[in-house]
């Protein structure tokens, strides 16, 4: 006993209006094999499987979303069920139906698993068959040159909904960055997963890699963070070896002018990193907005660092040592023990460093009001690289 092919039209029919109006087509032979499934009591095939790859593919490249297709399998689902032999005769043989129940969900699961592999493949291969576009797109997001609404229009191609918050990483690396890289690849796998479900761009541009990404919440942020420090720390040897790498990112932001915006942070964050020297290959503008702020106005930040550490020069040796004996003596935290492990000194050493520095410039480190103008100071000597960069 089996279903009529008038039946399995219908349902058919059914399941395509409730999804909006997807093509019968797309289901295949979807209907007919779910019911040789149920019959035999058997899952499909991995061969036939196959198939519906193939029409999540071709739903892909016909524009039809993934919801709508997923809801005509599963809709065509629930509507053949009444429909079965094992569920009609459910009176005379109730355990057919628990049996047909288990496998029907089996195959389903299965189906609506290959329909999504193939539907996203699909998609991302298309996205990559259109570099250009994807070229273009990432330089009028980022530089501003495109109308919002074009932008906000284009963007879903790619996998990205601006209505809401995004932030921008930039990657630097000694070796520069390039989409034929298989790296790139690499992390834009590592980004989306094996669902290939997670918001993401991934693009290089001008030598550094570029990730637009949705960012809710916090633990998003730390998610990306995570999977791209992973992989890249993963990455030595062979042609995916980039060298020593830093990570730049920006706060979120809402739209094309948030993106923009945490895009030239992350790039601030990188700069910044790299002349402070920061020992984390990540760098968050959030909390490099002290830097930010001093640079904000850079000849009155000159003009403090050579009044309070000008005397500095006349010392013997010059003002680098003392400068790098203040600035270890603030990272820990006043301690000169600790101070003196880092630059392999005596604490005698430092504490003869410090005191030179106090009859200098007539500020003394061990003074609250007093240390907190040569932080300043001292961090400014380093965002300029001062006094190399003023002699």
């Amino acid at each position: 006993m089996t279903v009529p092919d008038d039946v399995l039209a219908a349902v058919a029919r059914a399941a395509a209006t409730d999804s909006g109006g997807v093509p019968v087509e797309l289901l295949g032979d979807f209907l007919a094999m779910l019911v040789g499934a149920v019959t035999d009591g058997r899952p499909i095939p991995p061969a036939r499987l196959r198939a519906y790859r193939n029409l999540g593919d071709r739903a892909a490249r016909q524009g039809v979303a993934l919801r709508a297709l997923l809801d005509l399998y599963l809709s065509a689902c629930w509507r053949l069920w009444p429909e079965l032999p094992a569920v009609k005769q459910a009176k005379r043989r109730p355990q057919g139906v628990v049996s047909a129940g288990q496998v029907m969900l089996h195959a389903a699961d299965d189906v609506v698993a290959a329909l999504a592999e193939g539907f996203q493949l699909a998609r991302r291969a298309l996205v990559r068959s259109q570099e250009a576009a994807r070229r273009e797109f990432i330089d009028d997001l980022l530089t501003g040159s495109a109308d919002v609404v074009g932008l906000l229009h284009r963007s879903t191609g790619f996998g990205l909904d601006l209505s809401g918050p995004h932030a921008a990483a930039v990657i630097a690396a000694e070796r520069p960055f390039d989409d034929g890289s298989p790296l790139v690849a690499t992390l834009e796998r590592s980004i989306l997963g094996l669902k290939g479900d997670a918001p993401a761009l991934v693009a290089s541009k001008d030598g550094r890699l570029v990730v637009v990404f949705a960012a809710p919440d916090r633990a998003a942020i730390d998610h990306v963070l995570d999977r791209l420090g992973s992989t890249l720390r993963r990455a030595a040897g062979g042609r995916s070896a980039v060298g020593t790498w830093r990570l730049g990112l920006g706060r979120a932001g809402v739209g094309a002018d948030g993106v923009r915006g945490s895009y030239r942070e992350a790039g601030e964050a990188l700069e910044l990193a790299e002349r402070l020297e920061l020992p984390s290959p990540i760098a968050e503008a959030r909390d490099l907005l002290v830097y930010r702020m001093l640079l904000r106005d850079r000849v009155a930040l000159a003009d403090l660092v050579e009044s309070t550490l000008g005397a500095l020069r006349t010392a013997r040796g010059g003002a680098e040592p003392l400068l790098a004996t203040l600035e270890r003596w603030f990272a820990c935290g006043g301690n000169a023990a600790a101070a003196a492990r880092e630059l392999h000194l005596s604490v005698r050493a430092v504490t003869y460093r410090l005191a030179r520095v106090r009859d200098l410039t007539g500020l003394d480190p061990d003074a609250a009001a007093d240390r907190f103008a040569l932080h300043v100071a001292q961090l400014g000597a380093r965002l300029l690289d001062w006094p190399t960069a003023s002699a």
